[in-house]
């Protein structure tokens, strides 16, 4: 009920894309038109499943391409431990993945999130409200589809989503392994380019309830085949490939890539990849219990050809530990949150301080990519002292720089103006999954850390926000001090031309392009160097660290 500052449960609306400017289409009309089409269908394939020619080329094109005479039958023992891993790891994946959608739910092609250009959604319109921030956004999930289910909930979210992504690519390496290594992969690649017709065939042979024989203890049929080579080839690589192409830190460094190939067309990519995922095991749980249960459990849980009830019982034991995970999930992350943040980041951790190392270069941007409008988000300011501040243009604003440094300061906003002029066009990329691209100026990192000569000792910097969190407290958020004299990492007072708004953070707020934009603190008023952060706030590292279970490393 308190949890992100006792956000109001909000469940959107049924997910729509657009198909003009105006006009959208409720995708749940697909269920009543998917079933005339589906009916159509089978009536047409009836139709003509008597006809000669019809009739000839389902005898020439049976539904199942010639296996190499040294292809292996059967399934090994090690390939119903992957398919049962698999399993196991896709049921956090997808709910978290979930999770991560709503927390901006929408998707758009294009580089920004400008309002008004996504092509899918499962909210309302964005509202006229001038102040309507990328949090008041986010719809909530029942909490047994979304992992955890409450509103806003991301940074859990994540450290299921790319903790069990870390194992599920471990289990999928092992499998690609195993799979070449044994000659399996005969079995799910194409090898002939008969396969086409031959799926065809099966097409028709499924529509006219005739179905075909089926043999996947020796050779699967052609659909089959492509449906598994889609799955294992294409739509697993692009889930990873995709996933990355979101990292901040990576999209700042490959530039050439990241150019074209950018944040929002890698999220709409992983959507459509999650959606081929669920039409894919939909069709193949359901096409499993119907073409022969008993002898398609025994072939993936025993290993053996037959109708014994082997198979069945092991499938009902591996089903047992599935819903008793599936249940336990968000019981046991609302109950120990600080165990999943832990988890999480032990997996994904290492790859996280990885890509965090990357210096970038300004210029990737110029200002006809800058975005039409940038969300603005967080927890606005609204204590005496800051309308105090805003009302008298901020000429008693004092930036206070101390800790462990050799010549504490504290600096009005025209001493920073007075400072070397520090100007990049660079992208932003919020943890709730939108972006936009900006014109920052102000003074780099590197010139206060030349001013204030930070002691050896020193290894974090804090940021500390004139606006409290949404749980009250002050803001802040804290980052590694090595960070602090890339090119990219700034203190703001200009945006697009103009000195920032109150929504995007007047007088200043930092940049560090390696990282998500919650790091990110606007409405500064002080910044400390510390040589660890533990007894700083709750001691996570930041404000979202330490009441939203963030982790102060996102890179990724």
């Amino acid at each position: 009920m308190t949890f992100a500052g006792s956000l109001p449960q909000d469940r959107g609306i049924a997910p729509r894309i657009r198909i003009s400017p105006s006009k959208w289409f409720n995708l749940l009309w697909l269920i009543p038109i998917g079933f005339v089409l589906l009916i159509v269908a089978v009536a047409v394939a009836k139709g003509i499943r008597g006809l000669p020619p019809v009739e000839s080329f389902l005898k020439t094109y049976p539904g199942a391409s010639k296996l190499p005479y040294d292809a292996p039958a059967g399934f090994p023992a090690w390939l119903g431990w992957q398919h049962f891993l698999n399993m196991f790891f896709m049921i956090f994946i997808i709910r978290s993945g979930a999770q991560i959608l709503t927390d901006h739910p929408r998707l758009y092609w294009t580089r920004h999130s400008t309002p008004g250009r996504d092509w899918f959604r499962v909210q309302k319109p964005v509202p006229e409200d001038p102040l309507w921030t990328a949090k008041k956004d986010s719809i909530s999930l029942p909490r047994q589809v979304g992992l955890p289910g409450l509103r806003h909930s991301i940074g859990l979210a994540r450290w299921w989503h790319l903790g069990i992504d870390t194992l599920w690519l471990v289990n999928g390496v092992v499998f690609f392994v195993l799979l070449f290594a044994s000659g399996q992969w005969m079995r799910v690649v194409p090898l002939s380019w008969d396969v086409i017709p031959n799926s065809i065939s099966v097409v028709i042979q499924y529509l006219s309830l005739e179905w075909p024989t089926e043999s996947g203890w020796t050779n699967y049929n052609s659909l089959q085949l492509i449906a598994y080579f889609i799955t294992i080839f294409i739509a697993a690589p692009l889930a990873l490939i995709t996933g990355l192409g979101m990292s901040p830190a990576l999209s700042t460094r490959f530039r050439r890539i990241s150019s074209v190939f950018n944040i929002q067309m890698a999220r709409s990519l992983h959507f459509l990849v999650l959606c081929w995922f669920l039409l894919f095991i939909v069709l193949h749980v359901a096409l499993v219990l119907t073409t022969g249960a008993l002898e398609n459990l025994n072939h993936m849980y025993a290993g053996r050809n037959d109708q014994s009830w082997t198979g069945f019982w092991i499938f009902a034991a591996s089903m047992v530990v599935l819903i008793v995970g599936w249940v336990a999930a968000t019981p046991l992350t609302i109950r120990h949150p600080r165990l999943i943040q832990r988890a999480g980041y032990a997996l994904i951790g290492p790859a996280q301080r990885l890509f965090e190392h990357i210096d970038s270069r300004p210029g990737q941007y110029t200002e006809k990519d800058i975005s039409p409008r940038l969300w603005l988000n967080g927890q606005y300011p609204e204590s005496d002292e800051y309308k105090n501040l805003f009302e008298n243009d901020f000429r008693d604003y004092r930036l206070r720089i101390n800790g462990l440094v050799g010549n504490p300061v504290e600096l009005s906003l025209a001493e920073l103006r007075a400072m070397d002029y520090h100007e990049q066009i660079t992208q932003h990329f919020c943890i709730q999954g939108w972006s936009g691209v900006a014109k920052w100026g102000g003074v780099s990192m590197q010139a206060i850390l030349d001013l204030v000569k930070p002691a050896p000792e020193a290894k974090w910097v804090v940021f500390y926000s004139l606006g409290e969190g949404p749980d009250e407290g002050d803001y802040y958020d804290v980052h590694p001090i090595e960070q602090m004299g890339y090119h990219l990492t700034m203190l703001a007072y200009d945006m697009n031309g103009t000195p920032l708004s109150y929504g995007h953070g007047a007088p200043l707020r930092l940049r560090n392009e390696v990282q998500l934009g919650f790091k990110m603190v606007k409405w500064i008023k002080g910044i400390e160097f510390v040589e660890n952060f533990s007894d700083v706030g709750g001691g996570f590292g930041g404000y979202n660290e330490d009441h939203e279970f963030f982790g102060y490393r996102q890179s990724i």
